[in-house]
């Protein structure tokens, strides 16, 4: 797994923008080496911000958005379309006004979808739909993915995947279930820490003062069952984008003078 490498930016505005443009930058190069991309989507305020600030940037034209397979780390268990549901917002912010194919969006079952409330079930699913997407040349179970995001939450969470509880130690299974998370809605939808690391990158964002323990605690060598975000790694590259406030913890050593 790779060494955590950190961007901090002056404020989340700024943070959402140059991760956008980054993002893009990543896309487009994966359609042209591979002929199309992979990424999984965050939600959360952090997630959203930057699926806002790619919608609002000119240079999503040069992404081929039918050449993009979008998947999420996580989702909260409930009806489709519930105004909760990563997915849901997820269109509203950015997915709604570009010309995805239908296909090739992944989103995590729904609380009413063909497994009803069976979270196992569903997850289960999620697993064997990401099986079928990885090739021959992928690790695991799981599609390569080019980009994998994650929101850090002020306990260290990530996905769905909560300090101490059972997701986080699974070793085996690519997605599970989880019930009795302590952040509502309590059952949930989570890729595991094995799907996360068979990422080519792992991108993990956090920004406000309510973030600054968390980075620092996860940064510190924590291990990752009490603090998830530290095991959150890709393959090539982790990265931590963050603003001055979530960072305002670490040791300047931590991060390049010259970071914006």
């Amino acid at each position: 797994m790779s060494t955590p490498q950190l961007v901090v930016h002056r404020d989340k505005e700024l943070m959402a923008q140059a991760a956008a443009a980054r993002l893009i930058t990543k896309i487009v190069d994966a359609q042209a080496s591979r002929g199309s991309a992979s990424i999984v989507l965050t939600g959360g305020r952090n997630g959203n911000g930057l699926l806002a600030a790619l919608a609002a940037a000119p240079a999503r034209d040069a992404i081929d958005w039918a050449r993009l397979d979008l998947w999420w780390g996580d989702e909260r268990f409930l009806p489709e379309g519930d105004p909760d549901r990563n997915v849901t917002q997820a269109r509203a912010a950015l997915l709604d006004s570009v010309p995805l194919d239908p296909e090739r969006v992944h989103a995590m079952p729904a609380s009413d979808g063909p497994h009803g409330t069976d979270v196992e079930a569903a997850a289960a699913a999620y697993a064997k739909e990401l099986g079928r997407a990885a090739g021959p040349e992928n690790r695991g179970a799981v599609p390569a993915f080019d980009v994998l995001m994650l929101g850090v939450g002020p306990d260290t969470h990530v996905a769905s995947l909560f300090p101490e509880l059972p997701a986080v130690r699974e070793t085996e299974r690519t997605v599970v279930g989880v019930r009795g998370a302590p952040k509502p809605p309590p059952t949930r939808v989570t890729l595991t820490l094995p799907a996360i690391r068979a990422a080519r990158e792992v991108w993990l964002l956090a920004a406000g003062e309510d973030k600054a323990n968390a980075a620092a605690i996860a940064l510190s060598g924590a291990g990752e069952i009490q603090a998830p975000a530290a095991g959150a790694r890709g393959r090539s590259r982790t990265l931590w984008l963050l603003d001055t406030a979530a960072a305002s913890q670490l040791p300047r050593s931590l991060y390049p003078p010259a970071t914006p």
